[in-house]
């Protein structure tokens, strides 16, 4: 089995205090011919001169109602997809409790110091967000994921050892896969979605078409 798979909010392992508050890591299980019409389709919906589209082409106002077919029961997601949420300061704050037992001063101070005293990456959820797509399709996988410098031959060839299950994992430039494409799609939208949602202003109507793509036993997974 093939996932092809992008991220949304990856700052490495910068958790507190960056661009964005929430990662979001997606995986679709897609041909190469259902991703290309996937993206042909969204094309002609939203018709953007756009040399390659991204979520928040999804995400503007006038193009919700494709926004609501590409998450909803009829779009190209259905039975196909999974995405990942993860809000940076719980995630952070479960390892310092891990770490210290509890959270006592600024999470930023906590940042620097388990960045510094910790083997690299050890932060970065974008490792454990592979582990969990692998665990989430059944059988042996194989993962095409856009390129992520963090993502070296030593860290890939670590990821197998932890997860018997993946085969391999390629990456690839999103704008020569439009399986990565559609994963990408489906990442930026959830990070947005759960970023408003955060800063008290959710989106009832899209967190519900969502909600059936995000693993884990909430709309969070930390």
């Amino acid at each position: 089995m093939e996932i092809a798979c992008d991220e949304s909010g990856s700052e490495g392992e910068k958790l507190v205090g960056g661009v964005t508050a929430v990662f979001a890591h997606a995986g679709v299980r897609f041909t190469h011919e259902e991703a290309r019409a996937c993206v042909e389709s969204l094309r002609e919906m939203i018709k953007s001169p756009a040399v390659e589209y991204k979520a928040n082409h999804l995400l503007r106002q006038k193009n919700r109602w494709v926004l609501l077919w590409f998450l909803g029961p009829d779009g190209p997601l259905a039975g196909k997809a999974r995405v990942q949420l993860v809000d940076k300061r719980r995630f952070l704050a479960s390892r310092v409790r891990a770490e210290f037992g509890a959270v006592s001063g600024p999470l930023e101070l906590y940042n620097d110091l388990l960045r510094a005293r910790g083997p690299r990456g050890a932060l970065d959820p974008l490792f454990p967000a592979i582990l969990r797509a692998v665990a989430q399709w059944q059988g042996a996988v194989s993962i095409v994921h856009d390129q992520q410098l963090s993502l070296t031959d030593g860290r890939i060839r670590q990821l197998k050892k932890l997860a018997p299950r993946l085969r391999s994992l390629t990456l690839v430039d999103s704008q020569h896969d439009a399986r990565v494409q559609v994963a990408d799609f489906l990442a930026g939208i959830a990070r947005r979605v759960a970023e408003e949602e955060l800063n008290g202003r959710p989106d009832r109507e899209v967190i519900e078409l969502l909600m059936p793509f995000v693993a884990g036993p909430g709309m969070w997974h930390a």
